[in-house]
């Protein structure tokens, strides 16, 4: 039984520790870390939207043949707590194989104790763009 990255479980058990009050400022450091979406891809090709998310936000993961998941994502600048999501996810599993991100716990984000700190549409929306993304890599690993 595989567990999730390293990295995103260092992720995790930061914000777990971290007080209450200074959860959003490190969430929000994550906004940054999604690069926009290089030309090619600028017409989403190939990409599937997260209707729960309030704004439009687009997501792929790619299997590559080495086994490892390549993780694309476009949201838009006003949306920053949904790009800082899908920032964790970007830096959290960068290299991370098939096997490691389907171990990622659905619950990640309560786990990280985001859900004291902001709205529980936004966690639904954070927990839906995981769900996608580990829908996606099983869809491509079975």
């Amino acid at each position: 039984m595989s567990s999730m990255p390293a990295r995103l479980s260092e992720i995790v058990d930061e914000f777990a520790a971290a007080p209450r009050d200074v959860v959003l400022e490190m969430l929000l450091e994550y906004a940054d870390v999604i690069p926009p979406l290089s030309a090619d891809a600028a017409d989403r090709e190939g990409m599937e939207q997260v209707p729960e998310c309030q704004t439009a936000f687009f997501l792929r993961a790619r299997v590559t043949p080495e086994k490892t998941v390549e993780t694309l994502f476009d949201c838009p600048p006003e949306a920053p707590t949904t790009r800082a999501f899908a920032g964790i996810l970007a830096e959290g599993l960068a290299g991370a194989t098939a096997d490691e991100v389907l171990a990622v716990p659905d619950d990640l984000y309560q786990r990280m104790g985001l859900a004291q700190a902001i709205s529980p549409l936004r966690v639904r929306g954070g927990t839906a763009i995981l769900a996608r993304l580990k829908r996606q890599v099983r869809e491509q690993t079975s």
